[in-house]
């Protein structure tokens, strides 16, 4: 036999021996493993040197079952690290520094002592398998290391569930981080304590039903924007009001007369008598009539506006004024009352929509405020009363009518045309020019008294209504209506910003 011949029967008899070929008891049953079996079989005499009997002592115990797993455990005990391939026992452990009450199973050293891999001259022992049935499990897929069982020494570890990560939080609407501004709190009012009444209206003002027509809303707002200027106008029930379910004596026109640069803007705020019966009406009839009259002449005061004829201006609209209060005072006489107590605080802004003009003219009669606010501070622009006593009455012969025609927009006639003034209180005229950034404020005596004598009031105010772009008609309300204890009545504020 020739040297390759020779080292092939080699590896032939090694394999056979790893694998047990020679059958499943592989004992001196089946003829032993290796070349002696093969000589038994071929009834050769073995060979010199090879024991006779049982086959070569490594090969194990002779019921051993020629399994798949036996076979995996026999490839893992002869090419593995030592240990691997005993069922009964799992490779050693590392044992931690801080655990020196664990101790290697018998057995480790001298299974530390094998090489791990066979050496090239000599075949490999095999470690003896003990006599047990195969566990019922599937065989590993070829190329995968087999699942290492966990040592009965040590429980296996305990894998605790994470928990789910928690919900994230909303997105709140506004920046909340360290560079946001805080939230500035909400005012409801001005001083050490709140007012006496609620905040909110309490009781409804009783109704006619024959007279729905004349129910007042406790809040009227309103709003425009025209060339340069921006509108804002609210009136509202006051306190004391709101608490008896009284009507809202203040009144509030807003109207526009004319298109495009040669529209004319006005706005009338009139106050009823205070305790007087029908002093909503007489409120509701000045802001009705100075409008009408305004309405009519339009054309000529927007003229006169804009070339700035103030002494124009003046006269004709303290004729108009006179008119309109002739007719509360006729009214008066026609509802059997004393014509002193049907009248009302009447006050008015001219604002030409002509974006050229910056003239604003204010027109009244009767106690209210005008300011303006410039650069975060107020000025007090109420004008001085120029003729201290009211205009004389026109005699009856020149306001009475031709026969068969209504009567006219002149003073009324009749019985007391001669007793009675024509308007309560002097006349008053005042005509600005305004620049960008100001904001010209009419109001009622609801609040002019604590703009004037509040001054955390007008600072609150001021601070509110200095802002770049003028307030939206809902925040504009809500300054206006802050409250200021001892200050209860109706408040009719109109603002006009320049831009």
């Amino acid at each position: 036999m020739s040297e390759q011949g020779a080292r092939r029967g080699q590896e032939d008899d090694w394999w056979r021996q790893l694998y047990g070929e020679d059958g499943a008891d592989g004992g001196a049953d089946a003829g032993g493993g290796g070349a002696a079996g093969d000589a038994a079989r071929s009834g050769a005499a073995p060979a010199a040197g090879t024991p006779s009997g049982a086959g070569p002592a490594h090969v194990g115990p002779a019921d051993a079952a020629d399994t798949l797993d036996e076979r995996v455990a026999s490839v893992l005990r002869t090419v593995g690290p030592p240990g691997w391939g005993d069922r009964d026992r799992p490779p050693p452990q590392p044992t931690p520094a801080d655990a020196p009450d664990r101790a290697a199973p018998a057995g480790d050293a001298s299974d530390r002592a094998t090489p791990p891999g066979p050496a090239p001259d000599r075949p490999v022992p095999a470690q003896p398998v003990p006599d047990r049935p195969a566990p019922d499990r599937p065989a590993p897929p070829r190329g995968e290391t087999p699942t290492v069982p966990v040592s009965p020494a040590e429980p296996p570890t305990r894998r605790v569930p994470v928990p789910p990560p928690p919900p994230s939080e909303p997105i709140p609407l506004k920046a909340t981080g360290p560079g946001a501004p805080p939230p500035a709190p909400v005012v409801t009012y001005i001083g050490d304590r709140p007012p006496t009444y609620e905040a909110e209206p309490a009781a409804l003002p009783a109704a006619d039903p024959a007279a729905l027509d004349e129910l007042v809303p406790d809040t009227a707002l309103e709003g425009a924007r025209y060339g340069s200027l921006t509108l804002r106008a609210a009136s509202q029930r006051g306190d004391s009001a709101r608490y008896r379910g009284e009507v809202r004596r203040d009144a509030l026109l807003t109207a526009r007369f004319g298109a495009g640069r040669h529209a004319l803007i006005l706005v009338a705020v009139a106050t009823g008598r205070p305790a007087v019966e029908g002093a909503h009406r007489a409120a509701r009839d000045a802001c009705g009539w100075i409008g009408s009259a305004v309405g009519r002449s339009c054309t000529q005061l927007a003229e006169d506006i804009r070339a700035d004829r103030r002494g124009d201006l003046k006269a004709g609209l303290q004729r108009l004024t006179d008119r309109s209060y002739g007719k509360l005072r006729a009214r008066a006489l026609e509802r059997g009352g004393p014509p002193e107590q049907y009248t009302a605080a009447l006050r008015c802004l001219l604002l030409p929509a002509d974006p050229d003009c910056r003239t604003r003219v204010f027109f009244g009669v009767g106690a209210g405020g005008l300011f303006r606010l410039r650069d975060g501070a107020w000025t007090d622009l109420e004008p001085v009363a120029t003729d201290h006593g009211a205009s004389a009455p026109t005699p009856a012969t020149e306001a009475r009518p031709g026969p068969g025609l209504p009567h006219g927009p002149g003073l009324p006639h009749g019985p007391g045309t001669a007793e009675y003034p024509v308007r309560p209180e002097p006349f008053l005229f005042h005509a600005a020019f305004a620049r960008p950034g100001d904001a010209l404020l009419l109001c009622s005596t609801g609040l002019a008294e604590p703009l004037r004598q509040e001054p955390a009031f007008a600072a609150h105010l001021a601070a509110q209504w200095s802002t770049p772009e003028p307030p939206g008609l809902v925040p504009f309300l809500a300054t206006a209506q802050v409250r200021a204890k001892g200050h209860a009545k109706d408040r009719t504020a109109v603002a006009v910003w320049e831009a």
